[in-house]
């Protein structure tokens, strides 16, 4: 799980250097996505295909985990809405995302930000020092996830197993929607500032996560368009 752990707070950060931003501080959309892998564990399956005559991501786990990962680099001052669509088949048996050791999710879209380093906690300092140590990346500041729970209240905030730096907005919760698409509209700041309780920073990174490794069961979602829309009006389609 440690592994784990180190794997998730790195699996957003930055590689290099993050893409020159434009001039209105959105990152030009030429960066592709790319699997991202957590150490010792096998990777979920992620696949662009149609569905419905629509462009989908079809993610598969086998009891496996790993993220499907865009770099971008956009200024706090620009963030404003996100809009997005997945559709899941079935429920992780077992899997309960406040429980650390059951914490598996049919479908997770996971924001990653920039920050002051300096004002992380001594327990974080630490775990982020490992982090870099065993990895090369330096980890986001604060990661965001809008998740798919089995049981968790819709809109409650759920804080990261071993690390406070991760929190998760449930937004779709228990097997009432399976099979049906379900499109979300949210304004990053003002979750970001629900879950942390501070104004959000640089948005570094955005990734797709289906997960069912602690279950050791198996998971699927299709993600459908992935749009961000800032406050001067841009609009950037992700997974086209």
């Amino acid at each position: 799980m440690i592994a784990l752990t180190m794997g998730l707070l790195t699996a957003c950060a930055q590689r290099e250097a993050p893409p020159r931003a434009a001039a209105n501080g959105a990152a030009p959309q030429d960066t592709p996505w790319s699997s991202v892998l957590l150490p010792g564990k096998r990777p979920t399956s992620y696949r662009h295909t149609d569905e419905d005559g629509l462009p989908v991501i079809l993610a598969q786990s086998r009891a496996s985990v790993s993220m499907y990962r865009q770099r971008m680099s956009v200024d706090a001052d620009q963030l404003d809405t996100l809009s997005f669509s997945w559709r899941v088949p079935a429920l992780v048996p077992g899997a309960d995302l406040s429980d650390r050791n059951t914490e598996d999710s049919p479908a997770r879209l996971v924001l990653a930000f920039d920050g002051d380093h300096r004002r992380l906690s001594a327990k974080n300092r630490a775990l982020f020092e490992l982090a870099e140590t065993l990895t090369g990346e330096v980890p986001p500041y604060a990661t965001l996830m809008y998740v798919w729970d089995g049981q968790g209240a819709l809109e409650s905030v759920l804080m990261g197993g071993r690390t406070d730096r991760v929190r998760k907005i449930v937004v779709d919760s228990g097997p009432g929607q399976l099979n049906a698409w379900r499109r979300h509209q949210r304004n990053i700041a003002q979750d970001f500032e629900r879950a942390f309780g501070e104004p959000p920073g640089r948005l570094i990174g955005v990734a797709l996560m289906t997960d069912s490794d602690n279950t050791a069961s198996a998971a699927q979602a299709s993600y459908g368009q992935l749009t961000l829309t800032l406050r001067d009006g841009q609009i950037s389609r992700l997974n086209e």
